[in-house]
């Protein structure tokens, strides 16, 4: 009895031995490596967050100055040189010496609200959701605002990431920028051929004239081709062109003459806010 006890207080001595020896404590060596990493990775992670923080500063002060300085040139401009090995032909106007015509023509075509909303039609939005879904033609949802972000600071491959890129610029340009020099910078950047870049180039190359001086069919005629700028010529329209550009001359003639004071930018914000209304009641119901 006396030794089957001891037998047995020996073996559990030897198991809790066995066990303390198994749980082996960190050697220095281990805990200096874990640390090692750990460091480095904060400082990736300290590095990453001064970049960011580097470009969202960069992006602001890169906005604000162009709500004065004109853009010299643009990521597009750039790539089509290398890709197209064709000249950048531009020449900037300020706004003033743009046509009446061509104002009214970009917004009839490209944007009617833009006037009333802070940079995003939502109504535009929805409809091309919609047509996608519905295997319908594709509308384009971007408005002038968008588009402009785009042309002036980004490239023209379609991705999420640059999507996602064109709506922060679209806020910052709404946000510093006003209707006004929108609409300057994007009639003056905007593609309208090959090489050829802004509204005057275009006019004086297709149309043997200044942009101040287009008459309201051949400022409809350049808008007509701003879906597919290197594809089609205003100068030789084809029929779809020209029926494209009849569109544009009656939806501009209703629209008249566009104005960028406050109190005109203000009465297109109401008319824009019922339109929204109607729309998400339209919405509630269906």
């Amino acid at each position: 009895m006396i030794i089957l006890h001891s037998e047995k207080n020996f073996s559990g001595k030897n198991y809790m031995a066995s066990s303390k020896k198994s749980k082996k404590k960190p050697t220095k060596k281990s805990a200096k490596k874990s640390k090692k990493n750990k460091s480095v990775i904060k400082r990736i992670i300290g590095w990453l967050g001064k970049i960011v923080l580097i470009l969202f500063l960069f992006s602001i002060l890169l906005t604000v100055t162009y709500r004065w300085v004109n853009p010299p040139v643009t990521p597009l401009m750039l790539i089509r040189k290398i890709t197209d090995k064709a000249p950048i032909q531009k020449q900037w106007v300020d706004i003033e010496e743009i046509s009446p015509h061509l104002i009214a023509s970009a917004i009839a075509a490209e944007d009617n609200h833009f006037l009333g909303h802070r940079g995003f039609d939502f109504g535009a939005i929805e409809k091309a959701i919609k047509e996608r879904e519905t295997g319908k033609r594709k509308r384009g949802a971007s408005g002038i605002s968008q588009q402009t972000a785009k042309n002036v600071f980004l490239w023209a491959n379609q991705s999420w990431i640059r999507k996602g890129m064109e709506c922060y610029f679209t806020v910052l340009i709404e946000l510093f920028w006003s209707k006004e020099r929108i609409m300057e910078v994007y009639l003056n950047v905007i593609e309208m051929g090959k090489g050829i870049y802004g509204c005057e180039m275009a006019s004086q190359i297709y149309f043997h004239k200044k942009a101040k001086n287009l008459t309201l069919h051949q400022a409809a005629l350049i808008t007509a081709c701003y879906p597919n700028p290197r594809k089609w010529n205003p100068s030789k329209p084809t029929n779809y062109l020209n029926g494209r550009a009849s569109k544009i001359v009656h939806l501009t003639k209703l629209i008249g003459k566009i104005s960028f004071d406050e109190e005109n930018i203000q009465k297109a914000r109401e008319r824009y806010q019922k339109d929204e209304k109607k729309r998400k009641h339209k919405n509630k119901q269906g």
